[in-house]
């Protein structure tokens, strides 16, 4: 959550377009290097000037009187690409020096724009229809936790979102689940379907012993009370591994 508001004056005059022919020079020289006093020097690829480029648009809105392209440069070169960036854990991101408290608010900032974005685009939907922006909304939510969540999508009748609610975090490999207490919200939200979803933080989304056994404990539940668990999603890196696909949901 964002504790502090990234200043709202203007960017720097000519600051975009500055930034932009950066990232142009970057794309077709191929070779030059970003170097700072506190980072080795790397050599960046075409696709990692155009994150350079929106990270420094970024945070020359919020940092006047900075260099923010040598300070965005840093950052994509440690995390490896803008939506790494944002998904980087506050800890990482104060150890950067030169980022401050107005660097982290913007960071922040879009970050939950962009999870409220993609919040917007599948509530209220069917979301079975769209399977694409499912996808998108949990990469979005859990493809670069690094530690399991366990989430459910509650549905009504019709297949709609009535509420995506996270139901426990857990280590690198496992999450504990309950199955009385999954059934208990599903009825407090009047839910008559539920997608389970969960991560793996290995980026590898093959479902364990572990993750089969949950799944059935948690359908038999249910399903006691009329409730039916329609999927179970994987999130890897990437990639998913949806159970009513793979035949692994119990009948």
């Amino acid at each position: 959550m964002v504790t502090r508001q990234a200043d709202q004056r203007p960017p720097r005059p000519g600051f975009a377009e500055g930034a932009l022919r950066w990232a142009r020079g970057r794309r077709d020289a191929g070779a030059e290097r970003a170097t700072a006093a506190s980072a080795p020097t790397q050599a960046a690829e075409p696709a990692q000037a155009h994150d350079v480029a929106l990270a420094a648009l970024l945070l020359g809105a919020a940092m006047q009187g900075h260099d923010a392209t040598a300070l965005a440069a840093r950052l994509i070169g440690r995390f490896g690409s803008f939506a790494a960036l944002l998904s980087a854990p506050d800890a990482e991101l104060r150890g950067i020096s030169g980022l401050g408290t107005h660097g982290l608010a913007a960071i922040r900032l879009l970050q939950e724009a962009a999870l409220r974005m993609a919040r917007a685009s599948v509530q209220g939907q069917p979301v079975l229809a769209d399977p694409v922006r499912l996808r998108a909304y949990l990469a979005s939510v859990l493809s670069r936790e690094k530690v399991e969540q366990f989430h459910i999508l509650f549905l009504d009748g019709q297949g709609r979102l009535i509420a995506d609610e996270a139901q426990a975090r857990g280590t690198v490999n496992h999450t504990p689940v309950y199955p009385r207490e999954v059934v208990r919200r599903a009825l407090d939200l009047g839910a008559d379907g539920l997608i389970l979803v969960h991560n793996h933080p290995t980026g590898d989304p093959t479902p364990s012993a572990e993750d089969l056994a949950m799944t059935r404990m948690v359908s038999e539940a249910c399903a006691l009370l009329g409730v039916a668990v329609l999927d179970h999603v994987i999130v890897g890196n990437g990639r998913f591994t949806h159970f009513s696909e793979q035949g692994l949901l119990p009948r």
